[in-house]
């Protein structure tokens, strides 16, 4: 089963999962106290409390090595609470790590934990972690869900101090843009935590334990609209501030100061980007704070990405170079250059000065002689030329004179290869400023040779992709590195701009910094002419700017043909 998990999976490194340590998770010795973290995700106390009344049983007892289905392998415990544990375990099938949750299949809540990992599982959303079995055998029902051991767990990130305006930009605006994706097919998280947030090495934010960490716990909310909203700006404004929007401390981070209530991020730190910090508190919906800037509060994540797409893009900031270090000038002294002395014995020897050589050395007669040498065949060859101008002179004026036909300027042109079509092997979706995936089903409508067949990307609120990110694209594989003239383009739906890079690398990078940009241009039909041709592997078409759709209302590029010539 495939799918992307949201909530705060309980695992204790970059899998998915809380530790087992967690202070936000402590519960009484009967298992039914109230997460504080659940209670600062919803301060109105409109949901979050787990079922106190239940009678919990105790959490399977198995131990490292344990099989399920013959297949997944247990290996460490990193969460034993309520009645359930959760385990980093080895899918020995596929020999990849793995997360699972384990529960008696008499627990109270191991219904509603299948239901949710199974509707979690159907999300297929790259941006949430996936959900990859659910099951219930032998009294036991499981959860196995990825496990991410490149990625850092948002918690992690702010040990190490508050974010950069833009890397709090791109958190907010991904966080909002996948949760408002789960809530449009009937899915919430309900327990989005800095532990529900990790980041891959590449930038892109993942989210665990979608439905299913809410489950677990038995936590329900009557709006959960408004509850994953506000614990998005609260994510936010942990980000810009290392300190968490309430007066108890979770998660690593310091509460605010009692009896202050909700102060904005800028007024907490200096140098707070001023519009994320209005956009937290409108995602935190305090009435108060949001009335003093003119802004109506965020109750929904669509709402809440909508605001993130119509302020303005917070770019990066600008690359600091380190300066190159001071010319250092060398000395020449008995015969070293630049070395320092071989020894403390060498710094106290004394130098013995070279006499200087005579005026008439033996160098200064050789190079007397040798110049003379030269001036005498100087004057011997002028002599000779001068002679045999004189007698061909009286040669007869109207004797033809026979020239060399020079060739036309068109064989300069000889060694020049004809163009000719250069074959696709393959080509994938490419997208690692966004969500890592733009409609891999329809790529290979690109090459397919029917011009009314197309891929697409992602439907927009503008032209410029929402001011999330540069763009988006296709990389074209050439299978080798070939010679590259010229890339027509065809799309459908109106003008799209469009730019041409380029890599001979046998991989294809992770950015599109990586390639190199030869050529742009922007229309419908659109060919794409480097100013000579290039020698490459892989071939970047990037769209930077897509038209207008009727179909929704949104921005959308449409792809629907490509062909290559050398």
């Amino acid at each position: 089963m495939a799918e992307r998990s949201t909530a705060a999976v309980d695992v204790a490194d970059n899998s998915g999962d809380e530790p087992l340590t967690a202070k936000a998770d402590e519960a009484t010795a009967d298992g039914t106290a109230e997460a504080q973290d659940t209670k600062g995700a919803d301060p109105d106390g409109e949901g979050g409390a787990r079922t106190s009344s239940e009678a919990v049983p105790a959490a399977p007892d198995l131990h490292s090595g344990h099989k399920l289905a013959r297949r997944y392998r247990l290996e460490e415990c990193v969460t034993r609470l309520d009645g359930f544990s959760s385990w980093r375990a080895v899918d020995e099938k596929l020999r990849r790590a793995v997360g699972v949750h384990l529960l008696p299949a008499d627990h109270p809540r191991a219904r509603s934990v299948l239901a949710a990992a199974r509707s979690s599982a159907l999300l297929g959303d790259p941006r949430f972690v996936q959900v990859l079995d659910a099951v219930e055998e032998d009294d036991l029902v499981y959860v196995v869900h990825e496990w991410l051991p490149d990625a850092t767990e948002l918690t992690a990130l702010l040990a190490a101090g508050p974010f950069e305006a833009h890397d709090a930009y791109q958190l907010v605006s991904q966080i909002s843009q996948a949760m408002a994706a789960a809530h449009r097919e009937g899915l919430s998280h309900l327990r989005l935590t800095p532990g529900a947030v990790l980041r891959s090495s590449t930038g892109q934010y993942r989210i665990r334990g979608l439905a299913v960490n809410a489950a677990l716990r038995g936590v329900t909310a009557q709006h959960p609209l408004r509850t994953d909203t506000e614990a998005i700006g609260a994510l936010l404004y942990a980000a810009l501030t290392r300190r968490w929007p309430y007066e108890s401390d979770a998660y690593g981070l310091t509460g605010l100061p009692k009896d202050l209530g909700l102060i904005p991020p800028d007024q907490v730190r200096a140098g707070v980007h001023r519009g994320l910090s209005e956009l937290a508190m409108r995602a935190l919906a305090n009435d108060g704070a949001t009335a003093s800037r003119q802004e109506q509060p965020c109750t929904t994540p669509d709402e809440l990405a909508k605001a993130v797409a119509a302020m303005p893009r917070v770019l990066p900031p600008e690359p600091v170079f380190a300066a190159p270090p001071e010319y250092q000038r060398t000395t020449y002294q008995q015969g070293t250059y630049g070395r320092p002395p071989a020894g403390p014995a060498a710094a106290t020897q004394p130098v013995m000065q070279a006499p200087p050589p005579p005026l008439q050395s033996r160098t200064g007669k050789v190079l007397k002689w040798a110049v003379s040498a030269l001036l005498i065949a100087a004057l011997g060859l002028g002599s000779w030329q001068l002679a045999e101008t004189v007698l061909d002179h009286g040669k007869d004026a109207t004797e033809p004179t026979t020239t060399q036909n020079t060739e036309d300027d068109s064989d300069d042109h000889k060694d020049v290869e004809p163009s000719k079509p250069v074959a696709i092997a393959g080509a994938q979706d490419y997208d690692p400023l966004g969500d890592g995936s733009e409609k891999p089903d329809s790529i290979k409508n690109l090459y397919d040779g029917d011009a009314t067949s197309y891929w697409p990307t992602d439907g927009y609120y503008t032209a410029d992709f929402g001011r999330l990110k540069e763009g988006v694209g296709v990389v074209l594989d050439l299978g080798k590195v070939q010679r590259v003239g010229k890339v027509d383009v065809s799309f459908l739906g109106g003008d799209t701009s469009v730019e041409l890079r380029a890599t001979d690398s046998s991989s294809i990078p992770q950015l599109p910094g990586g390639f190199t940009k030869v050529a742009h241009g922007s229309g419908t039909k659109v060919s794409l002419t480097p100013d000579k041709p290039v020698q490459a592997r892989y071939l970047l078409v990037w769209l930077t700017k897509v038209p207008y759709s009727n179909e929704d209302g949104k921005y959308r590029g449409k792809v629907s043909d490509i062909k290559i010539t050398s």
